[in-house]
């Protein structure tokens, strides 16, 4: 009988808009595929139908209540993890992920829901991280790194918004949280990152 194929590994980045996530995240999957793992990347909101919705209202301020926007965010990853997470996992693959549901707490978390609903919201369905890695910088450095964008998503890149939703995720504490300091040298964050990374493996 052959041996149970082993679940990869699911890491995930998080922090604000400018904080350097995603290009982390994409240099976390070269590396571990230089080294011999089967690595995929994905991100949310995603490219399928409650993905293009929320980037459809994105560039309306206020074009959602909080509660409307949780119920796309939540459509969306369900989406996710059925399509995507759960059979690249089951195939022991290491999925790298910018941004999961604690990038909900960024949204209607900061607009006055309570987080802790958010949270068992998404934990009831949403297949749980092995590490999240928070990149963290100051709300005014993060848009000073995307101003040169030809969109902006005026319903998240305010300044008065960042900043709350930075000290929401500043406050989320476990053992498979990592916070780093995002302002650095690119390479020097990869390290750090690549650190809490390696001893999964």
């Amino acid at each position: 009988m052959p041996a149970k194929r082993r679940r990869g590994l699911l890491i995930v980045f998080e922090g604000i808009d400018g904080s350097g996530k995603t290009t982390q995240a994409r240099s976390l999957v070269r590396r571990l595929r230089r080294r011999g793992r089967k690595a995929v990347f994905f991100r949310e909101p995603t490219r399928g139908k409650w993905g293009r919705a929320i980037k459809r209202m994105a560039v309306r301020a206020d074009s959602l209540t909080p509660n409307e926007e949780l119920d796309l965010f939540v459509k969306d990853r369900r989406e996710n993890v059925e399509k995507n997470l759960g059979p690249a996992l089951a195939a022991g693959k290491t999925v790298v992920l910018d941004r999961y549901y604690l990038f909900d707490h960024r949204l209607p978390g900061a607009k006055g829901i309570d987080p802790g609903r958010i949270r068992r919201l998404n934990e009831s369905f949403a297949v749980p991280p092995d590490l999240v890695i928070f990149l963290d910088v100051d709300a005014s450095a993060g848009l000073g790194r995307i101003g040169g964008r030809k969109t902006r998503d005026e319903l998240f890149e305010r300044e008065d918004y960042l900043v709350r939703v930075a000290r929401i995720f500043r406050g989320l504490e476990g053992p498979r949280f990592v916070h780093i300091d995002g302002r650095g040298d690119k390479r020097a964050i990869g390290k750090a990152v690549w650190a809490e990374v390696e001893p999964l493996l």
